[in-house]
């Protein structure tokens, strides 16, 4: 049972979180939104944009402002799964020989993959039971992760050479795909003021907790959703199938498969999370609304029609969000 108490101590140490985040990253709060997000549903995050944006520097600020366990894995194209789980290691105590276990990265509470688009497929898929079950499985043996446990992912977009495209069963694991846009003018001067005067940036210390986080999560778990949004989740996801009825005329024209059910959970989830962050007490179609592309734009697979002509899925999902009503 949720206390007020519990809520006021969720609500504070999620405000002191974006402050905290906010005195590194400059712009960007959309992307931050989503990050914290994906921690209270218990979901991971894939951050797409080009080098030098700050996509390492926002989850470095998200580890530090939490002051859990961090850790980070370089994707590089000679990584191996055993690189990332960890491997048992011969050792020798008292005369005696035995196998034990060496930890790998990916025993963390905060797991930044960065550039996870530069690895081949083989290692990528070395982060799907982590990411969905909270587990690691290795050698017949099953490993719990610590809560809380996020994984965020940044990769290059996939046109930039000497990169492999993410499988579609990966890709549907996270709740939440973030486009890390170019900043603007008013934000690359604030970015350089910081970065050249003074210290220059420094990663914020720990204002919230592992038990915080647990907190929150309950927190959302108990926020309500109406049964008419609900259904209204349900519908735009089935709109992105071109099969569907409720499918607009440039989803059944572009799109080879629409999103799978983990879309309607994420949609839902997502929006209970920022009605939290927004200090709502129920979940409004706006919310739903908001964080309609995050949670879809990285499930929509486009037909071969449409990638010769170049079709934008945020377009289409306007397209769906137009269509679909409330009712």
């Amino acid at each position: 049972m949720i206390t007020e108490r519990d809520l006021e101590r969720a609500r504070g140490a999620f405000a002191r979180l974006r402050e905290a985040i906010g005195t590194v990253i400059v712009g960007h709060d959309s992307v931050v939104e989503a990050a914290l997000i994906a921690l209270l549903c218990r979901g991971n995050v894939l951050l797409e944009g080009v080098p030098g944006l700050g996509k390492t520097l926002l989850v470095r600020a998200l580890a530090g402002a939490l002051g859990l366990r961090f850790s980070r894995i370089q994707f590089t194209p000679d990584l191996m799964p055993a690189d990332i789980l960890g491997t048992d290691i011969l050792t020798e105590e008292g005369g005696h020989r035995r196998f034990e276990f060496a930890a790998g990265p990916i025993f963390a509470n905060i797991v930044l993959a960065d550039e996870v688009n530069r690895a081949t497929p083989k290692t990528q898929s070395a982060l799907l039971e982590a990411m969905q079950e909270r587990t690691i499985t290795v050698r017949g043996r099953t490993y719990d992760l610590e809560e809380p446990y996020i994984v965020l992912a940044t990769q290059n977009p996939i046109e930039m050479e000497g990169t492999y495209p993410l499988p579609e069963a990966q890709v549907d694991r996270f709740l939440l795909k973030a486009i890390v846009q170019f900043p603007t003018l008013e934000d690359l001067d604030r970015i350089s003021s910081r970065n050249t005067e003074a210290e220059g940036l420094t990663i914020p210390q720990p204002v919230a907790g592992a038990e915080d986080v647990l907190v929150a999560r309950d927190v959302v778990a108990e926020i309500p959703v109406p049964e008419a949004l609900r259904n209204y989740a349900s519908r735009l996801v089935l709109a992105t199938h071109p099969s569907s009825e409720l499918a607009p005329p440039r989803v059944r024209d572009y799109v080879e498969y629409g999103a799978s059910p983990r879309a309607a959970i994420a949609l839902i989830m997502a929006a209970k999370a920022r009605a939290f962050l927004n200090g709502e007490v129920n979940v409004r179609q706006e919310d739903i609304d908001s964080v309609l592309e995050p949670a879809m734009i990285h499930r929509l697979i486009l037909n071969f029609r449409g990638e010769a002509e170049r079709i934008q899925i945020p377009d289409l999902l306007q397209d769906v969000r137009e269509k679909v009503t409330v009712l």
